[in-house]
């Protein structure tokens, strides 16, 4: 088996332009590794065909930019036209999309490949991909863990090299958590910044699609061709054209950078504090200095995201009624037996939860006492976070409060998958760009990860800082699966 997945983007790039290899060798050995770590369940459905034809197609062309003819693999509640797109639920379960996401046609426009549609928490409701219709996915560093979520099969297959890109999409920390949890890259992008046209929606005022990657050079090369103004969607932002890679390498000696006191509470897991200042320590020899900030309001994040995002999640899984399209309860007995029957077979139980929450939430004067006051308070959260970067660079601190978990762990626990989020809920209250990147390992080698956390449309800044700790750490991120135990 070829390892042509192993080596660099800009490696690969010099082998396509020089006639080593062909966009057919790359995605040949794609699949060839999906199918091989079929156990960790992180495909839903494969787009073979389409590949190797596109693939086809692109080696008659000139290798055009550093993603030609690059693997990507794309979460499935991101439409994708002709390409079943399921969001993980039995309600979609055959739903064959009509039209590209807005981000889909840019990574087609790139001449990427799409490869497959991850696995995922249904309906993007979870941290650690176990309420999929599909099955739950297997971290690649340890098969009995969970790789988090909603994103865990994006994560999944970056980490086991089996793809080179993903998208992936983040609500309360779906792209963060599960980046963390299986040692790579991930970046949640200002909200606005990427358009969600085509994305399925959680809770509107939150989802943000981002990239999913082995690096952090690799992230910033997939966000040059994400970003961009859409027509289509009324959040997105118009925005000069940047090059996110631009920073990469640049001194970062006299940055000043905050943590907050809530990210290092003693509620963190001891070893990932100790990474954290480990990280620490290696900035403040560089010249950058570091300070202990208060920001009002960022304990509260849960209860608003609980608030704003199974209100927002009520809403917009109305539209599955069983009468436009999607899962149908065949012969009814009346429009209530229908409606009623569709939704109960259709949605799993994390997502009849949420749906039933937010429903309660918006009844009546309900969206007064909880919605509307959630949405003030949260306005109030993000004005607390601006505050800070009026003095400081960068804001950074632990992903997750705990590594990787056992398949299982509580489950049925209604509150855990919010707790699991809880240091990066705040970022998407606030609609800032915040990216995890792995510091080092626990005790029986798991990921561990940090986040770094910028004002709004500055993440080049992130990834400045990123590079740098990715190159002073230089860590061994192969977690040596499937094919690599040939």
């Amino acid at each position: 088996m070829t390892r042509y997945l192993d080596l660099t983007v800009k490696e690969i790039n010099e082998k396509l332009k020089n006639k080593e290899i062909k966009v057919v060798d790359l995605i040949k050995e794609s699949f060839e590794r999906i199918e091989k770590n079929a156990d960790l369940n992180a495909v839903i459905t494969l787009n073979k065909e389409e590949a190797f034809k596109t693939a086809e197609e692109l080696d008659k062309k000139e290798v055009s930019s550093l993603l030609f003819g690059m693997p990507i693999i794309i979460k499935d509640n991101i439409n994708t036209k002709n390409l079943r797109t399921t969001a993980a639920s039995k309600m979609l379960e055959e739903f064959m999309p009509l039209e590209d996401a807005d981000v889909v046609k840019k990574v087609r426009e790139a001449n990427m490949v799409i490869v497959g549609k991850a696995n995922m928490d249904e309906f993007a409701m979870g941290s650690s991909n176990q309420t999929s219709f599909f099955g739950p996915v297997k971290n690649p560093w340890d098969k009995t863990r969970v790789p988090g979520g909603s994103s865990g099969g994006c994560a999944s297959i970056i980490s086991s090299r089996s793809a080179l890109f993903a998208l992936g999409s983040d609500t309360g920390g779906s792209i963060r958590q599960p980046s963390s949890f299986c040692g790579i890259v991930g970046l949640k992008p200002t909200y606005g910044r990427v358009s969600r046209n085509g994305l399925i929606a959680f809770a509107s005022s939150l989802d943000q699609i981002g990239p999913m990657t082995r690096n952090v050079y690799e992230n910033a090369l997939l966000l040059n061709e994400m970003v961009g103004h859409s027509s289509l969607d009324l959040t997105s932002v118009k925005q000069e054209k940047e090059d996110f890679t631009r920073f990469i390498g640049k001194d970062i000696s006299g940055m000043r950078i905050a943590i907050p006191n809530f990210y290092v509470s003693k509620d963190i897991d001891k070893e990932i504090r100790d990474k954290l200042s480990n990280v620490i320590d290696i900035l403040r020899d560089k010249g950058c200095t570091i300070d202990y900030v208060d920001i009002k309001y960022i304990d509260k994040c849960v209860l608003l995201y609980q608030i704003i995002a199974m209100g927002e999640a009520s809403s917009n899984l109305a539209r599955f009624d069983g009468v436009r399209y999607g899962y149908s309860y065949p012969n009814p007995e009346s429009f209530d037996d229908l409606y009623l029957k569709t939704r109960k077979i259709g949605f799993g139980n994390e997502v009849k939860r949420r749906i039933m929450i937010g429903s309660y939430l918006l009844s009546g004067e309900n969206a007064k006492i909880y919605y509307n006051k959630a949405l003030q308070i949260r306005d109030d959260v993000r004005k607390n976070f601006l505050k800070i970067f009026e003095d400081y660079d960068l804001i950074i601190g632990p992903t997750t409060t705990t590594k990787a978990y056992p398949l299982g762990v509580d489950l049925d626990d209604a509150v855990k998958s919010f707790l699991d989020d809880i240091l990066t809920i705040p970022v998407n209250m606030a609609g800032l760009p915040g990216m995890s990147l792995p510091i080092g390992f626990s005790s029986d080698h798991l990921p561990i990860g940090m986040q770094i956390i910028a004002s709004p449309m500055a993440e080049a800044k992130i990834y400045q800082l990123g590079s740098f700790i990715e190159k002073t750490l230089n860590l061994d991120l192969n977690p040596k699966v499937g094919v690599y135990d040939e």
